[in-house]
């Protein structure tokens, strides 16, 4: 069997078991054993290579980041930051929406997960909503849409697997994701001001009760600090600095804020296990998933396609990839098809003489998109069921909301210096950056 139809049978496998509802991570693995029996590799090599995408330190980060958001929720240390949020935009025309989102733009710096800014979200905010007389459809699209922001702005999980599948600089991406990250926080309150319910018109808080609140969310707000703080100064990798951030919480915040909760960290710490498990597995298969799509040149026959529309021009090779990502992150949860596609993704940023971390911040933005576009719509997903609304309903409401992240990632793509601003100043390194050899200060390319 030729090249070009193991590729086929093994993509088809995986799409085919996905829409039977088998998990992605054990259709992705199937999909592989199936193609390598037409293939001179042997069994044993495959299932080593599942072992061997998941035996990286920099994915450590992982559990810890996801168990800093899961410590942060359960112990209800959230809710001080939601009543910061209020304080500050409460009063705004769609007051709760706009709460919504910069309380996902403040737990983004956190918990670098979507699912868990969905869950804090839908538990907490979403019931006050509906009782303002908010259409749940559009509730569960915004929330879902604004959870998309944990995945850029720092910690971000995508970072981490991005940067550790393709050898990038994962302070840089952090610092990179901001940009991005704030531009769709601010594009989503900006649509829920002009185009959203209306919702109660409250009363402008007043100052002291901005400084209550802001002194009662300054040691949760302490954690961003922390992480980047940490990864800047060199003082910790990511996953170290996750590390750190989990023992601040249970030896500062818990016994602070919520000291029964002490009880409850021993289920804290297991589902936060039963959480990376997802992932990890996905990691697994979808790095076998990669090496078989080298092995086949699959990533050679996908980057002679784009060379041969876009050549060597760096804007129209991301704006291609842009488009492929779009369509992948319809069918494909963002991590596996980052680790599969990044043979790709390597071979065009060569191509096109591309920053590497712009390249990431680019894809990292264009997958996050995929966390609301149906069919697959993770976050819009989950969101809808959480808030008690039927997915269509959602899927109808967030197709507006579509511009911010169309307007987003054409901004990411078109003006890299400011997106790489942030790592140029703070983490010039990460982004190619050498020390002058004449004097102070760094060199760029």
């Amino acid at each position: 069997m030729s090249s070009t139809a193991v590729l086929i049978l093994m993509g088809s496998l995986f799409l085919l078991f996905g829409y039977m509802g088998v998990p992605v991570a054990f259709a992705i693995m199937a999909g592989v054993l199936v193609a390598t029996a037409f293939t001179p590799i042997s069994y044993q090599s495959m299932i080593g290579q599942m072992f061997h995408g998941i035996d990286a330190e920099t994915l450590l980060a992982i559990p810890f980041f996801l168990l800093v958001g899961e410590l942060m929720t359960s112990a209800d240390v959230t809710q001080r930051m939601i009543r910061l949020a209020q304080v500050l935009v409460g009063h705004m025309r769609g007051g709760l929406a706009q709460v919504v989102t910069l309380f996902s733009m403040f737990f983004a710096g956190i918990s670098g997960s979507s699912a868990a800014d969905v869950a804090v979200l839908s538990r907490t905010i979403a019931p006050e909503m509906d009782k303002e007389g908010y259409d749940r459809g559009f509730t569960a699209a915004l929330i879902a849409s604004a959870s998309t922001i944990a995945n850029l702005i720092p910690p971000s999980i995508m970072a981490v697997v991005y940067g550790a599948t393709g050898n990038v600089s994962i302070g840089g991406l952090f610092l990179g994701g901001v940009v991005p990250g704030v531009m769709i926080g601010i594009g989503l309150m900006i649509y829920s001001y002009f185009f959203g319910p209306t919702g109660h018109m409250k009363k402008r808080a007043k100052l002291v009760d901005i400084f209550v609140a802001a002194r009662g969310s300054a040691l949760p707000l302490i954690i961003p600090v922390i992480i980047m703080g940490g990864i800047l100064t060199g003082w910790f990798t990511p996953t170290e600095a996750g590390m750190v951030a989990c023992v601040y919480i249970l030896v500062v915040l818990i016994p602070l804020f919520n000291p029964r909760h002490v009880l409850e960290l021993p289920a804290d710490f297991i589902y936060t296990g039963m959480l990376y498990a997802l992932p990890l597995a996905l990691v697994a298969g979808a790095s076998a998933f990669g090496w078989m799509l080298a092995y086949l040149r699959g990533p050679d026959m996908v980057a002679d396609s784009i060379q041969r529309y876009a050549g060597t021009d760096p804007r129209m090779i991301m704006f291609l990839l842009v488009l492929l990502f779009i369509v992948v992150g319809d069918f494909i949860d963002a991590v596996p098809a980052i680790i599969i596609f990044m043979p790709i993704i390597n071979r065009l940023t060569q191509l096109g003489d591309i920053n590497s971390v712009h390249m990431g911040v680019v894809i990292i933005t264009t997958l996050v998109f995929g966390l609301i576009t149906p069919p697959y719509g993770l976050a819009l997903l989950i969101a809808s069921k959480f808030v008690g609304v039927p997915f269509y309903r959602a899927m109808f409401r967030s197709f507006p909301l579509y511009i911010v992240f169309f307007f987003t990632i054409a901004f990411t793509v078109l003006f890299p210096d400011v997106v790489l601003w942030l790592p140029k100043w703070l983490l010039p390194e990460s982004v190619g950056c050498f020390k002058n050899p004449s004097g102070a200060g760094y060199i760029c390319p």
